[in-house]
């Protein structure tokens, strides 16, 4: 029998049992384990099944390492060279063998592998050209450099939503826009809808006559109205039923419905992709709080950076992080350790803070009311006092909303500090109520608008809205979208140049103690994502009515990113809070999906409830809107609505919702089995680093108690392997020294 420093094998070459292993904790574990849960005559299979067991990875190392190594061998030789995590020398011998074995394969593996590389390469090719083709590709890669990943996210999503408003905008513009513009050209004969409904199809022109004095034109550009409402920017141009071409007849009323469920489709589909990404990546961050404090400390750094302010900056936000997650560890503690009475206190104390935030919200809410009301009124009146008070008029919901959206967030920040949370849900929190306030805000606009479309003198309304005030409402409601987005923008570059600029110069040039304590203006991301996803929520509610409002959106957000960028740059520093990039990416998305539940609730509304004016749009022979679909269907062949009407039946909608069920429970069944799965192999992570501990402890021993090296053994030389790893520090006498432990023992 053969003698191993740490292995005893037979000359069968199987391993037996070593004292030295029994006491492994790993195996000690093992040992428990299946006392516990195995009785009879399993117990006496135990120490046989120990040698082959998985969960170790030491005992039987010549059946289990094989068929990894074979495996991991296969997929090495998957990759390309360049790729593997290998010195230069080992990747030219890798390349040597490679070409060697190749030229034992036949003529058509040869071929085959051949192109696999090509296609391989074309497609790396392809990826890198349109990685070079991103926009703002060099700028974000500046800011990338500058500040780190966490405003990058920032202007990431600025860029996203600048693609995401693009190709909304072409949706429209392809199936709503282009057949009109190009029917005259193509030999198109248009048939306009000429519904005679008496007073309900009168639609007064708004277009001024005489002489224009020049700032009209201004309101008129920033009000939507005048010369701008009959034009392709707003709903009521749109009274087009069908286009004629040679052999085919274009629908427009029904291509205007399906590109509005098409973008919001669309942008559903492209936010939860992109969200999906960044919520597995924040459960694995948010699963365990030791790993959280092993990533900050270990892989914490962004090696990104090349300014040495910014690399400062960097070093104080993972201190703060640290810091942070420390005091969310004590306040966790110090909420275990609360008696009765501190619990009722500080329950009362959140109770009345927070209806004293729900009175802010009820006052802020009915203050957009009243302005919106009192604003519709005095356009209404049509008497005009000068220039500036009636374009106060025309902004009064836009103003009052804006002013809202600026004071509430301020004292939510200092509400909060009385609610005694932890630091990460102080933000989190805050910046939910934020979120409530900005789309809320947008959600009383409109049904301020909606409560006075839908009021008449005589109830009931004869047309089923108010057609004496509003003749063409569609058009009223896309202005109002209009001058949101128009107005937002001005407060953005407005809040840039006079107070961001300004506070910028006397931070720099004045010496005094308030300049200094008032500090240089932080660039916040939340609040910043705040902006884009609000204007971006008024953007989906407005293309229904403003069908040109996605370009708009497109160019204002490409204006916002430079403008953002040299404020930035020039007069902003990171926020002394950091706001990692994995988690950032999964918030902006995250809220910016609330926002398109919100935008889809009142275009639904509007679409299927709300009677469509019949002195404009495309929708003017119907009652509702969404009227359109089931008329259309109705002209189809019988097979075709068949079809349709068995996938809108309520035995399909039960079918699918069945599979639905059966499908997500397998889904969440599965993500169960990985759970267990990683759970583990976490415990085996844990176990193996004590197994090495101990191992450690031992060479210490065995290095104290052999001073002098212990004689090679006569035995022919091996080759090095893990076996043998311990031969030249331990001697046989240390590993008998420690009998082996009872099989009951648990470490």
């Amino acid at each position: 029998m053969e003698t191993d420093a740490v292995f005893f094998t037979d000359h069968s070459g199987r391993i037996t049992s070593n004292p030295l292993l029994d006491q492994l904790p790993s195996y000690q574990s093992l040992l428990y384990r299946r006392k516990s849960s195995v009785s009879g005559p399993k117990r006496r299979s135990s120490s046989r099944g120990r040698l082959g067991s998985s969960s170790s990875g030491k005992w039987n190392m010549s059946t289990f390492t094989r068929p990894f190594e074979k495996q991991k061998s296969q997929v090495t030789e998957q990759q390309p060279i360049r790729e593997l995590a290998k010195p230069m020398a080992e990747k030219r011998r890798d390349k040597t063998q490679r070409l060697e074995e190749a030229q034992e394969l036949t003529n058509w593996r040869q071929w085959r592998q051949s192109s696999h590389r090509y296609l391989r390469r074309l497609r790396d090719d392809a990826q890198e050209w349109l990685s070079s083709m991103k926009l703002w590709r060099g700028d974000i890669h500046l800011i990338e450099g500058m500040f780190g990943t966490g405003i990058l996210s920032y202007f990431s999503f600025l860029r996203f939503l600048v693609v995401l408003n693009l190709i909304i905008f072409l949706i429209k513009f392809s199936f709503v826009m282009l057949p009109i513009i190009i029917a005259p050209y193509a030999s198109g004969n248009i048939t306009y809808n000429l519904n005679d409904a008496g007073v309900c199809s009168v639609y007064p022109s708004s277009a001024r006559r005489g002489l224009v004095i020049f700032h009209e034109h201004i309101t008129d550009l920033l009000s939507g109205g005048g010369f701008l409402e009959q034009t392709y920017l707003f709903y009521g141009y749109y009274k087009v039923d069908k286009i004629h071409f040679t052999n085919v007849t274009y629908n427009l009323a029904l291509a205007y419905l399906l590109s509005t469920i098409a973008y919001l489709f669309l942008s559903l589909i492209w936010i939860v992709k992109r969200s999906a990404r960044g919520f597995k990546r924040n459960l694995v961050q948010d699963e365990d709080r030791f790993q959280s404090f092993c990533n900050k400390i270990f892989a914490g750094w962004d090696f990104c950076i090349t300014n040495e302010n910014a690399a400062r900056l960097k070093r104080s936000s993972l201190l703060y992080e640290l810091k942070t997650d420390l005091e969310e560890e004590r306040i966790k503690q110090k909420i275990a350790d609360r008696t009765r009475k501190e619990k009722c206190r500080i329950y009362l104390i959140r109770l009345i803070l927070n209806l004293f935030v729900i009175g802010v919200l009820a006052a802020c809410f009915y203050s957009i009311y009243v302005a919106t009301i009192f604003s519709q009124e005095a356009q209404m009146t049509k008497i005009k006092v000068n220039f500036i008070v009636d374009l106060i008029y025309e902004y009064l919901p836009s103003i009052v909303i804006t002013l809202a959206n600026f004071i509430t967030p301020l004292l939510f920040s200092v509400i909060i500090n009385y609610e005694d949370y932890s630091p990460a849900f102080e933000i989190r929190f805050t910046l939910m109520r934020c979120v409530f306030m900005r789309l809320t805000s947008i959600g009383v606009l409109l049904f301020s608008l909606w409560s006075q479309i839908t009021n008449c003198e005589e109830e009931p309304c004869i047309c089923g809205y108010n057609h004496l005030l509003y003749s063409c409402w569609e058009t009223r409601v896309g202005q109002e979208m209009y001058k949101l987005t128009i107005f937002d923008f001005i407060t953005i570059v407005a809040v840039t140049i006079f107070v961001e600029f300004p506070r910028k110069l006397i931070v720099k040039h004045c010496d005094c103690g308030l300049a200094k304590w008032w500090g240089q203006q932080e660039f916040a991301i939340p609040q910043n994502v705040l902006e884009i996803v609000y204007g971006q929520t008024i953007c989906w509610i407005g293309t229904f009515y403003c069908p040109m409002l996605p370009a708009i959106c497109t160019i204002k957000y490409f204006f916002i990113f430079y403008i953002k960028k040299v404020s930035l740059i020039n007069n902003c520093r990171p926020a002394t809070r950091p706001f990692r990039a994995s988690s950032s990416n999964f918030f902006f998305l995250g809220v910016l999906l609330i926002g398109l539940a919100l935008a889809c609730l009142p275009v639904t509304v509007s679409v299927a409830q709300i009677n469509c004016s019949h002195a404009c749009g495309p929708f003017v022979n119907f009652n509702t809107s969404w009227e359109v679909l089931p008329t259309t269907v109705s002209q189809l062949p019988s097979g075709a609505q068949t079809l349709l009407f068995a996938l809108s039946s309520e035995a399909f909608a039960v079918s699918f919702f069945v599979v639905t069920c059966l499908a997500m429970f397998y889904v969440i069944a599965l993500a169960g089995a990985h759970k267990r799965v990683i759970n583990q192999l976490r415990d085996q992570l844990a176990m193996e680093g004590r197994d090495k501990r101990f191992l450690i402890q031992k060479l210490c021993q065995a290095q104290r108690l052999s001073p002098v090296r212990s004689p090679v053994s006569k035995s022919k030389p091996r080759s090095p392997s893990y076996h043998t790893s311990f031969s030249s520090n331990f001697s046989e006498g240390v590993f008998l020294a420690h009998s082996p432990p009872d099989s009951s023992t648990h470490v």
